[in-house]
């Protein structure tokens, strides 16, 4: 994931044409830590990198050589191993619902920390595809069926992939007007400009949707991720990072989340 500094410049024009170079600030690099802890085994891991220029490539550049380690409250720390370059894991930890747990990043001297508490399971009790209005014409969406606990805040995430290709659309929800009722979440997405990515859902195609229950604060970050995404909340113009639950200034966030996943092939 990129986090980009804008920088919005008002050029004044003059009567006469002339070549204008522009050099660009360097913004100072921060950190950015993705982490995910889940009740599924195989899961837990830990990507570590850097902030880049406006105009770097939107590869994923690694760090090496962090300290990492997840520790359960009153209980176990353990220790990250870094599988790949800024790709630490621990393939045989798993989360438990109600349970709070902190992240711990130590690199070149500097220490990130970040706290998240599993929620429990919502069961996602199906998937399906209609066709729906959308701009440009109609389009396939997916769509997840799931009853929703009452009396309990839920927060929800969910991860679209077609034929293994993820969708780049950030879909969350939280239940503040379906609290305690039968819900499906349609899951719309934008038609992607490029023709040689086509992102529609078609005939023969393998869908495969993650569902994630999400604590409050990481339900904040994506949904503050998506709103600057797509220029929401009324200030297009100065997108801000993300909220995090990051201490330490560095970018990104630890989820401790549930997951779920269903798949389907359209007919």
């Amino acid at each position: 994931m990129r986090y980009l500094a804008v920088i919005i410049i008002l050029l004044i024009g003059t009567s006469c044409e002339k070549v204008v170079n522009i050099k660009l600030d360097t913004a100072d690099k921060k950190y950015v830590v993705e982490g995910v802890l889940t009740n599924q085994s195989g899961t837990c891991m830990v990507l570590l990198s850097q902030t880049q220029d406006f105009d770097a490539s939107n590869a994923f550049t690694g760090v090496s050589g962090a300290a990492i380690q997840i520790t359960e409250k009153d209980g176990a720390t353990t220790q990250l191993t870094e599988t790949s370059a800024g790709v630490y894991q621990a393939a045989g930890l798993t989360g438990t619902t109600g349970k709070t747990y902190t992240l711990s990043v130590t690199i070149k001297g500097q220490t990130f920390l970040a706290a998240s508490t599993m929620p429990a399971p919502v069961n996602m009790d199906s998937i399906f595809i209609t066709e729906d209005e959308a701009p440009g014409g109609k389009r396939n969406m997916a769509n997840v069926q799931y009853n929703d606990p009452a009396g309990v805040a839920n927060n929800y995430r969910f991860v679209q992939y077609v034929n293994g290709e993820k969708e780049q659309e950030i879909f969350v929800r939280n239940d503040e007007l379906t609290n305690g009722n039968l819900t499906v979440t349609k899951l719309r997405y934008p038609k992607n400009d490029d023709d040689e990515k086509d992102n529609s859902i078609k005939t023969g195609d393998l869908v495969k949707i993650d569902m994630q229950c999400i604590d409050p604060v990481i339900y904040k970050y994506w949904y503050s991720l998506s709103r600057s995404a797509t220029g929401g909340g009324g200030n297009a113009a100065t997108p801000a990072n993300p909220v995090t639950n990051m201490t330490g200034g560095a970018l990104g966030y630890f989820s401790a989340h549930t997951l779920q996943t269903k798949t389907l092939t359209v007919r």
